[in-house]
């Protein structure tokens, strides 16, 4: 009896054992990691779906610096709430009363994320759009002229002669989906604006860039 009741008490040990190696296993399997720093989303996170961001400036200088920096890749995520929650808020940012305006890109809510939000005037009813990891893949030689202002500039607006007619871009979707599209008019000027300020680029560059070409010329 003693042998058998060792021998019970050898395979009880060795369960035991082999269930404590498999929940340290499990411990260790590895998080799906955010799109998003801790910095970001305690800016993310202080507000509900429906409540706008904070708009940055470039007449305040912390404001500033984050403006001209580049913003990163997204992974597109369907079922990420992170990702849901801060699109939503930088929608609600850009048709909130005190901004108004006809796009947005995530720099300019402190977020340095490949986000935009674009109105559609070339579509039927103007729908508000939002495009993940835009890029423009190619400029018409065509030019238009259009004035401009920035949520980020207050008090100010001017003209540009030198955003192209027409442009190929590429984007993802909030459903995980890649689109190419042929942009034109206004709307490839909203597209631009707001793929510049991806790239740390304010629209008073192109400015300063024509004037000095007219100085050239």
């Amino acid at each position: 009896m003693k042998i058998h009741r060792i021998l019970y008490l050898l395979f009880l040990t060795s369960i035991l054992l082999l269930s404590c190696k498999s929940s340290k296993t499990a411990l260790k399997l590895p998080k799906t990691k955010s799109n998003f720093s801790k910095e970001q989303l305690a800016l993310i996170r202080n507000g509900d779906s429906t409540q706008p961001m904070r708009v940055y400036k470039i007449n305040n200088l912390l404001d500033s610096i984050l403006l001209r920096k580049k913003s990163e890749i997204v992974k597109v995520n369907p079922n990420d709430p992170e990702l849901k929650l801060f699109v939503n808020r930088l929608f609600a940012t850009v048709r909130d009363s005190m901004s108004l305006g006809v796009g947005i890109a995530a720099p300019q809510v402190g977020v340095l994320k490949n986000i935009i939000w674009v109105q559609r005037f070339d579509k039927e009813d103007l729908p508000f759009e939002v495009y993940l990891n835009p890029r423009i893949i190619e400029y018409s030689k065509k030019k238009q002229t259009r004035k401009e202002g920035c949520l980020s500039i207050p008090n100010r607006s001017e003209i540009l002669n030198s955003r192209a007619y027409s442009i190929l871009i590429e984007y993802d979707k909030m459903d995980g989906t890649h689109t190419t599209e042929t942009i034109e008019d206004f709307t490839a000027v909203i597209f631009q604006h707001e793929i510049d300020h991806l790239n740390g680029i304010l629209y008073l560059d192109h400015l300063q860039l024509e004037m000095e070409d007219a100085k050239v010329n």
